[in-house]
């Protein structure tokens, strides 16, 4: 068991905050004593390791109350996706370092500017939410999968893949052209009928997620060749600014 004060000294937390967490519910010692000691074990702090990626990935505390407390919590998932979103916004810094030093050392005029990724790192964090969060989109896919079979469900993630072999045939088209636009129409209907309803933003969302790495773009490029999560990507962007 450890006090509040060597938890706090731990995870880099005041004591203040931990008393703050124990009032709203987010973090309950697991014991207090009859002198009114608060007492932690190893699961509180793990839970409060959570909190602080959590909280450094910009989650407000009822968010991340309400995904450590979601009755279907993985630990797994959590953690794998908290890795991803923490090492593009490190990628991101480490942009944003190097282009301070391009800057002192050659100055303005002598570089040449990309776009931040930090835009997509908040994408990304609003990915994240919609997934752990009891949203109504992830309300209502639960709703949708509770009375399939993984057979059935098997069948309808191979169709999601089945929208990428027949993206990938576009591939060298426009974005925006009339090919591509039919298919984000078909994807959109495709995921409002078979998961949630997709919403502009949602939609969005997905697109960021096609293009933003890792084995998910890495699937889709397998499928329908390189480039393919990209071309979702902007084609996405297309059909949803008009």
């Amino acid at each position: 068991m450890m006090t509040v004060n060597q938890l706090a000294k731990k995870c880099g937390v005041s004591v203040r905050t931990l008393h703050h967490y124990d009032a709203i519910g987010l973090l309950k010692p697991a014991q207090v004593t009859e002198a009114g000691y608060r007492l932690y074990d190893e699961a509180a702090l793990e839970r409060l390791y959570l909190i602080v990626l959590f909280r450094e990935l910009g989650f407000r505390l009822r968010e991340i109350r309400g995904i450590l407390d979601a009755p279907d919590f993985d630990r797994t998932r959590v953690l794998d996706r908290q890795i991803e979103l923490l090492e593009r916004k490190q990628r991101h810094l480490e942009y944003v370092a190097d282009l301070a030093r391009g800057i002192k050392q050659m100055g303005v005029k002598n570089l040449e500017f990309q776009n931040f990724d930090l835009e997509k790192v908040e994408d990304y964090a609003q990915q994240a939410k919609t997934l752990y969060g009891r949203t109504d989109a992830y309300r209502e896919y639960e709703k949708k999968a509770k009375g399939r079979t993984k057979a059935q469900s098997d069948a309808v993630n191979g169709q999601v893949m089945d929208f990428f072999v027949r993206l990938g045939k576009l591939r060298g088209q426009s974005p925006d052209s009339e090919e591509a636009q039919n298919w984000v129409r078909d994807l959109q209907e495709f995921f409002t009928a078979n998961f949630y309803t997709c919403t502009p933003e949602i939609l969005m969302s997905l697109g960021e997620m096609y293009d933003g790495g890792g084995s998910m773009t890495e699937n889709i490029n397998a499928a329908g060749g390189e480039g393919t999560g990209k071309l979702a990507r902007e084609a996405i962007v297309c059909y949803c600014r008009k």
